[in-house]
């Protein structure tokens, strides 16, 4: 089976899931033989994930989308001058000093990508199909990364005539951060597309459910497909931090908590038993989080705790094994329900246990697999309540992370999801064959 897969690019400035489920996804796919073309939207792939599923060139280049959104000049120039926009150099240099990935001051062109063919992108649209309709490259299925996507798998579906899955992951939040009216469009837009895909695919039942509802579609309508991690990428420590260590891992932005997080370690520190403590932050940061990130330093030189919390700059699968191998517990306290949490699996993996907020996903993640620590009210108070049993019962904490690292192996191993999901993708594809 050959599959496409169109996925938006972070940059690699930050610890974006999506662009890490894609990847692992697409490499586990083309390792169990299958083709599948791994297409960058916006912004390139960074180093660690180009190496691991070989991406073709950049489509809807970010330089080229924001252009011809603002000036129509550029709606009609020739490729040669969208090409010099579109090098994979210039792209990652946009994408590290400019705010092209924020969610408040997107809303126009999130409408006009939305609008697909009517949209100001259209000439984007066209291009990605005809590149897709030469015979080398036409895949049998083509997955959209998320629903923002959505407005080109109507164009897709009429030219090329296969079917279009679209995956879900955490996309309300990008959409309920748009500013009105661009906000309620939005979602009116996505729910009348919402025809446009074959099948939707969630990571997750609760996302699943969240989901059926905001798109007005039937109850039981999503599929739930578990998207895993490549367990033996990371290994389990035999031994206990020197002293006890909270680490945070995903973007350093305001709705991840890693605030909270910060006034939790602070009320610790005040407890003699934990005076010794550790906090350990990493993740990365878009241009948007700068501010973000500096307002965190000034507090933390505030508190007298400088000596105490580390921030680290990389964040690559190896460097991400690495520093789990360095925390007694991680905590990435959630501001808003969340679909997805990979973070949480990749903690586990490396033995490690949880402490995060009792919403969105986090409570099925619990459910099944019991390597950590709910709590109720989303105050540094109670969060710092909540780490305390882990950070003071080191043996607890052993135990919780060996039943993660349990679980994940047997029910989050990149093989066996990806199989589940293909198994998906061969029954969509025979029964559009059979239909057409």
């Amino acid at each position: 089976m050959k599959i496409a897969q169109l996925t938006p690019g972070s940059g690699g400035s930050f610890y974006c899931e999506n662009c890490l489920r894609d990847v692992a996804l697409v490499k586990a796919m083309q390792q169990l033989g299958h083709e599948v073309l791994m297409m960058p939207l916006y912004l390139p792939l960074n180093l660690d994930q180009v190496e691991q599923c070989r991406p073709t060139r950049v489509f809807f280049g970010g330089i080229n989308v924001y252009l011809q959104q603002k000036f129509s000049l550029f709606r009609r120039t020739p490729l040669w001058i969208d090409r010099l926009f579109d090098q994979t150099g210039l792209l990652t240099w946009a994408g590290k000093r400019v705010g092209m990935t924020g969610a408040r001051d997107l809303g126009e062109m999130m409408l006009s990508m939305l609008q697909g063919e009517e949209g100001r992108q259209a000439k984007e649209l066209h291009k990605l199909i005809d590149w897709l309709e030469q015979p080398q490259n036409k895949p049998d299925l083509l997955c959209l990364s998320n629903v923002l996507l959505l407005g080109l798998a109507g164009q897709i579906k009429e030219r090329l005539r296969i079917p279009v899955v679209c995956l879900l992951q955490d996309e309300d939040g990008f959409l309920d951060d748009l500013i009105p009216p661009y906000r309620d469009q939005a979602w009116q837009i996505l729910a009348e597309k919402a025809q446009d895909v074959t099948t939707f695919v969630a990571v997750s039942r609760y996302y699943a459910d969240h989901m059926e509802r905001r798109l007005g579609l039937a109850t039981g309508s999503i599929h739930v497909a578990r998207a895993g991690i490549d367990v033996d990428a990371f290994e389990v420590r035999s031994d206990a931090p020197d002293a006890p260590t909270i680490g945070f891992l995903s973007q350093l932005c305001p709705p991840k908590g890693a605030d909270l997080l910060l006034e939790a370690f602070a009320l610790l520190k005040q407890d003699p038993p934990f005076a010794q403590a550790r906090l350990r932050l990493a993740g990365g940061r878009s241009v948007e989080d700068k501010a973000y990130v500096r307002k965190l330093q000034q507090r933390i030189a505030a508190l007298g705790l400088s000596a105490d919390v580390e921030f680290l700059t990389e964040f690559n699968q190896q460097d991400r094994a690495r520093f789990l191998q360095t925390l007694s517990v991680m905590s990435v306290p959630e501001r808003r329900p969340v679909a997805y949490g990979l973070y949480v699996l990749e903690a586990w993996a490396a033995g490690v246990p949880v402490v995060q907020p009792d919403t969105g996903v986090f409570s099925e993640l619990l459910a099944q697999i019991q390597g950590g620590v709910l709590y109720q009210e989303q105050t540094p108070a109670a969060l710092a309540d909540a780490l305390k049993p882990l950070l003071a019962d080191p043996e607890r904490a052993a135990q919780l992370g060996r039943q993660g690292r349990k679980g994940v192996v047997a029910r989050f191993d990149s093989g066996d999801t990806t199989r589940e999901l293909l198994d998906l993708y061969e029954e969509i594809v025979q029964t559009h064959r059979v239909a057409g």
